[in-house]
């Protein structure tokens, strides 16, 4: 009986799940690999004209669109559908609610899927620990927690930091290309990791089908990045770019605080003051994954001047 061609599993497609399935779909080891991604059936039935060329896109890259509500869908209804998978890759983040991500690990260790990427895209939530400004780390922590005591799934975590585009985003608040001005969060000197979008999805599709991908699935985290800049730097790069100067201000992680007391579920106050105490947002370049390969990520300011328009 001829052996079947392995079979991926990619849940999501938005920014990061299209990154992972273009870099999946192109890979050279790609061969005979079945690769599909799981969409919700809303998705899948859009009229939309966008929604409609994204899914053209995908299926030119012969993936198979597979119909699946991570939301609705019980424990072991996805176990049943991920039992046909070798490997699973996670892209969907935060915004698919709390309890999801717990779900799907769990759901993946009752399939006993060989291989598992879950959505750990951020940053090193073993630093940060349990009870940070941003409550949804704890899940991230469950989730590690979890795979951590089994063996018969092997799984890898992919710490990339903020997605450089992040940086850079008006409702962020560090960056205000208008004023302009750079608001520094902790100080000057605190530093943060960014790696770019569609640099995550090409380490992924490595980490995944490259020539090391057995020892890659060492059951524990691995750092990626493209930049790991300080916000001083940050101010000196949008400046150099822009040829503007900008005002500095610094966010105290004492004032992100204070806002948060006041409007308890401000997401974006979490944040600040998760960056802000600097602790598990940041690498050396020297030690990551990607450094070690070989592969080099976008840098901070190549990103600025190849997507910012001012």
């Amino acid at each position: 009986m001829p052996k079947m061609a392995p079979k991926i599993l990619v849940i999501g497609a938005g920014e990061l799940g299209t990154q992972v399935l273009h870099f999946l779909a192109k890979h050279p080891n790609r061969k005979e690999t079945e690769i599909s991604v799981l969409l919700r059936p809303s998705t899948l039935t859009s009229t939309s004209p966008t929604k409609i060329a994204e899914h053209e896109t995908l299926r030119s890259l012969s993936i198979t669109l597979v119909p699946g509500d991570i939301a609705a869908a019980t424990e072991s209804e996805l176990s049943t559908l991920f039992s046909e998978y070798e490997t699973i890759v996670s892209c969907t983040g935060f915004a698919a609610g709390p309890g999801t991500q717990l779900k799907l690990a769990r759901a993946v260790l009752a399939a006993r899927v060989p291989r598992y990427v879950p959505w750990q895209f951020g940053v090193d939530y073993d630093i940060i620990g349990r009870g940070s400004a941003q409550d949804l780390f704890d899940e991230q922590l469950d989730v590690r927690a979890l795979l951590r005591s089994q063996s018969e799934t092997r799984w890898v975590i992919v710490s990339t930091g903020m997605f450089t585009s992040f940086l850079f985003e008006p409702w962020f608040g560090v960056v205000d290309f208008v004023a302009p001005s750079v608001m520094a969060l902790g100080g000057w000197e605190n530093r943060v990791t960014v790696t770019a979008v569609e640099d995550i999805g090409r380490f992924t599709a490595e980490i995944v089908l490259g020539a090391d991908s057995d020892a890659a699935f060492a059951n524990k985290p691995v750092r990626v990045a493209g930049d790991t800049i300080s916000y001083g730097e940050l101010a000196d790069l949008v400046e150099r770019v822009t040829g503007k100067k900008f005002e500095r201000t610094v966010r105290t992680v004492q004032s992100a605080k204070e806002d948060l007391k006041k409007e308890t579920g401000n997401v974006l106050y979490k944040y600040h003051i998760v960056f802000g105490e600097g602790r598990g947002v940041a690498w050396d370049l020297e030690e990551t994954w990607n450094f070690k390969a070989k592969i080099r990520g976008i840098t901070a300011e190549e990103w600025a001047r190849k997507n910012l328009k001012f």
